[in-house]
């Protein structure tokens, strides 16, 4: 799993999830021993919610479980759990284990630990990143900026050691229609662009061949618009991808941070292409970064 592909509210999930798990570990209630006809209120035993088997449950496990199902339902789109995805079926534990733990702190009879306190807060935190993160705008940002695409080292040619692999967008590709690109070596055996000047040529016609040049540039009437050229881009959040058939499940989930490949125009979406081969289309490419 890509961990790019986290948002600041997973971030706010994880670290609740955390606090909720040491919580486990601290006292629930205090309860004062008595011996004889005096109650020693310095003496005093306590337990935690690994002595008790149902708010350890419903309380504190469904709730780290509830946040691992989102972290996973974030990396793995459309995996379902009883019809729902594994991110909704996570919010649906966090939310269970807030109202767990608000209706028995509400109903003990001796005073609340600090297990049983500090466990409601981080249940509260838990529900409400989990609720909130797909609907503020600053909890949807990713948790970790994108890297900056590498340097190339110069001289390095493409497919040697320290040459950019799948997804580096600044590796040297050859022109449209098989010609190479300004700044690169002319394959052995290949003729000439018409108008390059050749080695032994005349100095008339080395001199005629910008003019030649600039006469093919100019477009020819009626000449069809450019087609589309494939480009490298990267997305600002994470985005659904799905498939060209037009199905409404995602196939992939293209996260921050990484280089993709987009391959065709389909109306005001891209068919891109992932690391693994996989190809789909980006309905929404608003804040794209091409390449």
């Amino acid at each position: 799993m890509n961990i790019r592909s986290l948002t600041r509210g997973d971030g706010v999930v994880i670290g609740a999830a955390v606090v909720l798990f040491i919580a486990s570990f601290l006292s629930l209630i205090s309860i004062p021993e008595c011996r004889g006809e005096f109650c020693g209120s310095a003496s005093s035993s306590s337990t935690n919610a690994w002595e008790s088997l149902g708010l350890l449950m419903s309380i504190y496990l469904a709730g780290v479980i509830g946040a691992a199902l989102i972290v996973l339902g974030r990396g793995m789109p459309g995996r379902k759990v009883a019809g729902l995805d594994l991110g909704q079926f996570g919010i649906a534990l966090t939310v269970f284990a807030l109202w767990t733990a608000f209706w028995t702190i509400i109903d003990m009879t001796a005073d609340a630990g600090a297990g049983m306190i500090l466990g409601l807060l981080a249940t509260i935190v838990l529900a409400a990143g989990a609720i909130a993160s797909p609907l503020v705008p600053a909890l949807k940002a990713p948790l970790m900026g994108a890297p900056r695409p590498a340097v190339q080292p110069y001289g390095v040619q493409p497919g040697q050691p320290g040459a950019g692999g799948y997804g580096y967008p600044g590796a040297p590709q050859p022109a449209y229609g098989g010609q190479p690109g300004p700044g690169q070596a002319q394959p052995y055996g290949a003729q000439p662009q018409q108008g390059q000047p050749q080695a032994g040529q005349p100095q008339a016609q080395q001199a005629a061949a910008p003019a030649a040049q600039a006469q093919q540039a100019q477009p020819q009437a009626g000449a069809p618009a450019g087609d589309f050229a494939p480009f490298w881009f990267a997305v600002p959040v994470a985005r659904p991808l799905y498939a060209e058939d037009g199905s409404p499940t995602p196939i992939a989930e293209l996260a921050p941070g990484t280089w993709y490949l987009a391959v065709e125009q389909r109306g005001t979406g891209l068919v891109a292409q992932t690391q693994d081969g996989r190809r789909g289309v980006l309905q929404d490419t608003t804040g794209i970064q091409r390449g």
